[in-house]
């Protein structure tokens, strides 16, 4: 075997042997660590914090505070000059010179119970009265050099005007008659609408988003010239109510007709329509000032006692118990309407001692308002909170909204046939029938009718009475979600045909031509729209004549 050695690389190739390593350096120390190859940064220093400024002695104990005074007993809290903090039946209310009413954060939401105690010192959440303009927490702006016209309902701007806003004059006005200035309420308003007003007004409404959203705190004081930002460019405003306030519109429509002005010329479930008046003028509103932060709510009493409503405490913790395998009535939805609540509850009590809803997913503080409006509503007394549910007792003095059915006592002698002043009317039945007879009036399936001689419009009369009392017996209240999507679809579709859910009040458009003004829902009967019924067959009109008479001039 012979080994040869090559001098040079072959030809195509490269000799990865050329060189040998450098030999090993003894002075080089491994130890030192190599330069990055990218240099660090180096960041100036931090800059000192600022001190931040005092805080409001207003907020100091607004949140997450422990402060609590006791309330000793109603009147004023503290006052400076003519502004003052009063506390009483309503709640807390502010009282400043030249107001109308006492201001409060929230009108239609305030229990109807006196407080214990304030979690926070008493202080007026507006602006300081020597404040040469409205306070909005920056510097003043510097004044403009353009001079920009103002223009409300009376000084409307021209018509094909650029860069204005639509504005809609006063009104609408009989024929002959034009704008008054009034000052109050009824001068405003002016005269009932009609009913064509009345379609005019709120037919254009019905699809509109531009409304006024009313949540769980109701009909708050910055909503008010909130109403009044849209009444300057419309006559009505829609309003949207939705949560726990629904659970009353009526005292919702209440406040808002006394607090905001103005009147309520339709109502669909959770919306409310509210017509500024004839001679509305936004220059001469009455204005108020805007609340800068929600003041801390007071401290009531608990709504859940040990023994409620004259009960043991033993008797309590059994209705409790029991109230565990109930099923609840209803699921209610989280912003839902629930404007026939309070009839769903009245209804399950014909039925059951205890009554059950269910509020999963809804905030405590929710439901723990729906528990205290249901207690005065219904009335009730609520045993528990417990499983985000709501418990009720319907208390020792209820007593049934339905007539009680008659008892069915037929007299029978020992063959099992009817008296002679019932054989008449019923014949000989067997003993077995009348049994079946007796167990179905006593349990409400069947009526047992004493006056024979009944004409249809009496008979009718007593068939419904008897529905409803059997209903209130028989029916089994099956869970539903109580949610504002069935409110904002029924909206427009209830409006264009007239209808109105069976939860509200039976009251006519033609009431608003009176002076009575207490009643906003609208019959069921009664149709906003006029539809003509072409009920006329093919060929009787006298078009279809005239039509006939030409066809053989035409073929001549």
């Amino acid at each position: 075997m012979v080994i040869v050695a090559l001098s040079s690389p072959l030809p195509g190739r490269t000799n990865l042997f050329s060189s040998l390593p450098p030999p090993h350096d003894p002075t080089y120390s491994s130890s030192a660590t190599p330069r990055p190859p990218i240099p660090i940064p180096k960041y100036p220093p931090p800059k000192k914090s600022q001190t931040p400024p005092p805080p409001n002695p207003a907020l100091k104990y607004h949140r997450n505070s422990k402060y609590y005074k006791p309330i000793q007993q109603n009147g004023v809290l503290t006052s400076d000059g003519d502004r003052s903090v009063i506390i009483g039946e309503s709640g807390v209310s502010y009282l400043l010179p030249g107001a109308p009413f006492e201001f409060q954060f929230s009108y239609s939401e305030t229990p109807k119970v006196k407080p214990l105690a304030i979690r926070e010192p008493a202080f007026l959440p507006f602006e300081p009265p020597t404040m040469p303009r409205p306070w909005t927490g920056k510097a003043p702006l510097k004044k403009s050099k353009k001079n920009i016209p103002l223009f409300d309902s009376f000084n409307p701007p021209p018509p094909g005007m650029k860069g204005v806003k639509q504005v809609e004059m006063p009104g609408p006005f009989p024929v002959g008659k034009f704008p008054e200035e009034g000052m109050s309420r009824e001068e405003i308003l002016g005269e009932p609408l009609k009913r064509w007003e009345i379609q005019m007004l709120v037919k254009p409404m019905t699809s509109d988003n531009r409304q006024v959203n009313l949540g769980r705190d109701g009909l708050t004081h910055n909503m008010l010239e909130l109403i009044h930002s849209h009444w300057k460019r419309r006559r009505v405003c829609k309003i949207r109510c939705k949560g726990v306030p629904t659970v009353d519109m009526d005292n919702v429509c209440r406040h808002i007709e006394e607090k905001a002005g103005g009147k309520i010329i339709h109502r669909v479930g959770g919306v409310v329509y509210l017509f500024r008046g004839r001679n509305y003028n936004y220059r001469t509103r009455p204005q108020y000032p805007v609340m800068l932060w929600k003041p801390a709510a007071p401290v009531y009493p608990k709504l859940i006692q040990d023994a409620p409503g004259g009960l043991a405490k033993a008797e309590a913790d059994g209705l409790r118990k029991k109230g565990k395998s109930m099923l609840p009535i209803c699921k209610l939805a989280k912003n839902g309407v629930y404007t026939s609540l309070v009839k769903d509850v009245r209804d399950a009590f014909e039925g059951s001692p205890l009554v059950k809803i269910d509020c999963k997913g809804l905030d405590p503080s929710d439901y723990k308002k729906l528990g205290a409006k249901l207690k005065d509503l219904v009335p009730c007394v609520l045993l528990s909170f417990d499983d985000e549910q709501i418990l009720m007792w319907r208390g020792k003095e209820w007593k049934s909204k339905y007539p009680q059915a008659p008892v069915f006592t037929p007299n029978l002698d020992n063959t099992g046939k009817v008296g002679d002043n019932q054989s008449n009317h019923i014949g000989n039945i067997s003993p077995k029938m009348l049994s079946l007879w007796k167990s179905a009036i006593e349990s409400n399936k069947a009526l047992l009718l004493e006056e024979f001689n009944l004409g249809p419009d009496a008979l009718l009369e007593k068939v419904e009475e008897f529905v409803g009392i059997s209903q209130a017996t028989e029916h089994s209240y099956p869970a539903f979600t109580s949610s504002s999507e069935v409110a904002i679809e029924g909206s427009i579709v209830n409006f264009e045909d007239g209808t109105e859910d069976k939860y509200s009040n039976n009251d006519s458009l033609e009431d608003f031509d009176d002076d009575d003004y207490d009643n906003y829902d609208v019959d069921e009967n009664d149709e906003l729209y006029d539809i003509v019924d072409t009920s006329a067959r093919p060929g009787s009109l006298p078009v279809d004549l005239l039509v006939d008479k030409l066809k053989p001039r035409r073929k001549e």
